[in-house]
């Protein structure tokens, strides 16, 4: 037996993604991670657990690392949210991204952009963090390909960059960026 359901009311928000500002009509329960993978093509946060556990959806909204399967993407109105997407600059990767690559922290892939941008929030916070500081930060981020020790060395290592002046926000690393679909 079918039953008919009502047409869900749609709401509009605003919001800006990654610097630029986004309008849309959303569904009232629609998930943040759909919202920026489906609507807006942003596929770096990945669908994983569902349920906050992991940290493959990580990203952040007003500096602040979220998960984005779990957070309606209404609650991201007026905020800032910024993706993997957003981190590199001017064609060129953040210090971050590119010490993730010199340390090997990156293997399958999948936990990376969730990696990346807690560890961001983390190096905001603490900029010359210790590893015993960067393993408690990450503690809530899953990674079954790497061990972790290499991305505790890369997060450490990136500090000591964007100390050293390679700006945290304007990218700055040495690697440019691939275009898409080319090695």
């Amino acid at each position: 037996m079918e039953i008919d359901r009502p047409p869900q009311a749609r709401l509009r928000i605003g919001l800006t993604v990654n610097g630029r500002p986004v309008e849309a009509g959303i569904e009232p329960r629609e998930l943040l991670l759909d919202f920026l993978r489906n609507r807006l093509g942003l596929t770096g946060a990945k669908r994983s657990c569902d349920v906050q556990v992991c940290g493959a959806c990580t990203v952040l909204v007003d500096d602040v690392p979220v998960s984005a399967c779990c957070t309606l993407a209404y609650e991201a109105r007026g905020r800032r949210v910024l993706t993997i997407e957003g981190l590199a600059r001017d064609g060129r990767l953040h210090p971050l991204q590119d010490a993730f690559i010199e340390h090997a922290a990156v293997q399958c892939g999948f936990c990376t952009p969730g990696m990346i941008l807690t560890a961001l929030a983390l190096l905001r916070e603490v900029p010359a963090p210790t590893p015993v500081q960067v393993k408690a930060h990450m503690k809530d981020t899953l990674c079954r390909c790497t061990g972790y020790w290499k991305i505790i060395d890369a997060v450490v290592d990136a500090g000591r960059r964007m100390q050293a002046g390679e700006a945290p926000d304007a990218g700055g690393g040495a690697r440019e960026v691939a275009p898409r679909g080319k090695p």
